[in-house]
C-alpha cells in the first residue's frame, strides 16, 4: 500500500518529468537537423476545483486548445482538476516542490498549513470587494513570487480568484453577531478563526460534502463562492445569504522550477504570455460570476448564468461594516501572525501596512 498521496503519484509524475526533458533536449534549436520534426513536448498540469467555471470554461480550455495554438503545435497539455485526481490540495506545495506535479494550480487557504505567509493576501474580511482584492494581490504578487521560488522551487506564473466567498444560512439572521452559537462549515484555518472570533462554530469541509453537511444539520450554515454555491445546488438547502466578501478562494498557478528551466525559453515567453491573459479572464470572471452568483441565488430578473433560487439576500449594516474591520484588526491578523511568526510582521508591513494603513505587531 502506498503510504500517502505522494506516494501514490510520484512514479507516474516522476516518469511524466523524465519524459518531459527527453522531449526538450531534441526540441532544442539545430538538434533535429537531418531527421523528421521533433514530437510535441507533452505537458501534465492540475488545475482547480473540477466542478467550478475556472476550471471547465478557462483552464480547461486554454490548457487542451489554446496552448496548441500559442505555440504553433510544439506543446500539448492535459489538464485535470486536483479534487478529481487523487491529490490532497493541503499537498500541493509539496507535490510541486518534489516535481510530482511539475504544473499545479493550489488554493492559498488550503497550502497555508505549510506556508501561512502565503494566505496574506486573501485573509478573511481584507477584502470586501474584488477592487480591494484586485489592489491588495497586486501589492503582495513580488513577495508571493520571492517566498515561492526560494522557499519551494516553485515558479510563479498566475493569480487566480474565485467568486466572492459569502455566508449561506439554513435559518434567518440579521447580522454578523447573529451567527453566535451556529455551527459555520469552513474551509481554511483563517476562516475557522473568523468564526470563532464571531462565537460560531467553525466545521472544516470539503467542498463537495457542504449540501448534504447542511441537508443532514451537521452544519447550519456554511461559506462558499457565490456562484459555486449555486451551481452545487447550496440554495436548495439554505435560505438566507450574505452579500459581504468573506474571502475570495485565490489560488495561484506555478511550475517546478526545474521543469519550468528545462523548457526552450520561446516556449516559456509564449506560456507566459498567454497565463497572463488567461489570469486576467479569470479575475473577470470572479467579478462577474460574484453579483451573477448572488442574482442566481436569490431569484433575481438579472440571473442569465443558470438556475435561480429564490434565498433572502441579507442587507450589509454600518455596523456589519464596523465589525468586518474589527475583526481585521484585533482577531484575524494576530492570529496570522500568530500563526505565521516575526517574518510575517515583516511581510504584511512592507507589502500592506502603508497602503491599508493596518500595522502588523509581533510579540
Amino acid at each position: 500500500m502506498y503510504r500517502s498521496t505522494i506516494d501514490f503519484l510520484s512514479l507516474f509524475f516522476r516518469r511524466t518529468v523524465t519524459a518531459l526533458a527527453a522531449g526538450l533536449l531534441v526540441s532544442v534549436p539545430g538538434a533535429s537537423i537531418g531527421r523528421e520534426a521533433d514530437p510535441p513536448i507533452q505537458l501534465k498540469v492540475v488545475g482547480g476545483l473540477a466542478a467550478l467555471s475556472q476550471y471547465t470554461k478557462f483552464e480547461v480550455p486554454f490548457w487542451t486548445h489554446d496552448v496548441s495554438l500559442l505555440t504553433g503545435g510544439r506543446v500539448q497539455a492535459d489538464i485535470h482538476p486536483f479534487d478529481r485526481s487523487g491529490l490532497a490540495g493541503q499537498e500541493m506545495l509539496q507535490l510541486m516542490r518534489l516535481g510530482v506535479v511539475p504544473f499545479g494550480t493550489a488554493l492559498l487557504s488550503m497550502v497555508s498549513g505549510d506556508e501561512p505567509e502565503l494566505n496574506a493576501v486573501d485573509l478573511p474580511t481584507l477584502n470586501p470587494d474584488i477592487a480591494t482584492l484586485r489592489r491588495t494581490a497586486a501589492l503582495y504578487r513580488d513577495h508571493l513570487h520571492k517566498t515561492l521560488k526560494d522557499k519551494y522551487g516553485i515558479e510563479l506564473l498566475g493569480i487566480y480568484a474565485y467568486p466572492a466567498q459569502v455566508l449561506f444560512c439554513a435559518q434567518t439572521f440579521a447580522s454578523l453577531k447573529d451567527i453566535a452559537g451556529r455551527k459555520i462549515r469552513t474551509s481554511s484555518i483563517s476562516q475557522s478563526e473568523m468564526m470563532t472570533a464571531l462565537g460560531a462554530i467553525p466545521v472544516q469541509l470539503p467542498f463537495d460534502g457542504v449540501v448534504d453537511a447542511i441537508r443532514h444539520n451537521v452544519v447550519d450554515c456554511a461559506i462558499t463562492g457565490t456562484m459555486s454555491g449555486a451551481e452545487i445546488g447550496l440554495p436548495e438547502v439554505t435560505s438566507y445569504i450574505s452579500p459581504m466578501a468573506i474571502n475570495w478562494g485565490v489560488s495561484f498557478f506555478g511550475a517546478n522550477k526545474a521543469a519550468w528551466d528545462q523548457l526552450p525559453p520561446d516556449i516559456r515567453d509564449q506560456l507566459r504570455g498567454g497565463i497572463t491573459k488567461l489570469e486576467a479572464a479569470i479575475w473577470d470572471a470572479a467579478d462577474h460570476e460574484t453579483m451573477a452568483g448572488i442574482a442566481c441565488d436569490i431569484g433575481s430578473v438579472t440571473c442569465i448564468a443558470g438556475k435561480d433560487f429564490h434565498m433572502k439576500l441579507v442587507p450589509l449594516t454600518t455596523e456589519d461594516e464596523a465589525e468586518r474591520k474589527q475583526l481585521l484588526t484585533h482577531s484575524i491578523l494576530p492570529k496570522w501572525i500568530e500563526r505565521c511568526g516575526i517574518d510575517c510582521v515583516t511581510a504584511w508591513n512592507s507589502t500592506f501596512g502603508k497602503t491599508l494603513g493596518i500595522q502588523a505587531k509581533g510579540e
